[in-house]
């Protein structure tokens, strides 16, 4: 029997990531769960369709919406391997997302550093499930930029 708990959700969003490292993007991936099931996945597609703002929260979102047809998201909850940043997190913010779960923090572009307060006030946070998983593709992917 699978168990549908944070850890399997994120392991879903980590395969997004690794997608994503595939096709050269930053690997961030994305599931958006409703109900204890998947209604959206995504990664980062900026490098493919040239926007910087094709983030996969971005991406993520309208396909739940999308999915739900409904423009707000209040019963859902975003995983996401790496904390949002703030744009991510302004839309996330507009979509009223039930919760968001990510995996490791990011201390340079993550919104806690620069818009802590960006997030719906009723949208609830967990941070940490997977993080060391979520940091590794992430190190990993920058590794190998840099060789």
């Amino acid at each position: 029997m699978i168990l549908f708990n944070d850890e399997y959700f994120m392991k879903q969003a980590l395969r997004e990531a690794y997608q994503a490292a595939e096709e050269g993007e930053v690997p961030v991936g994305v599931v958006v769960v409703c109900n204890h099931r998947i209604i959206a996945r995504a990664h980062n597609q900026t490098e493919r369709l040239n926007d910087p703002t094709a983030h996969a929260e971005i991406l993520a979102l309208t396909s739940a919406f999308n999915s739900l047809g409904a423009k707000y998201l209040n019963d859902c909850i975003l995983y996401v391997t790496v904390e949002p940043c703030v744009m991510c997190a302004g839309a996330l913010c507009w979509s009223q997302i039930g919760g968001i779960v990510y995996g490791a923090a990011d201390e340079k572009r993550g919104y806690r550093r620069y818009a802590p307060l960006a997030l719906h006030p009723k949208t609830w946070i967990r941070t940490g499930v997977l993080a060391e998983d979520c940091s590794q593709v992430m190190k990993e992917f920058f590794r190998k930029k840099r060789k």
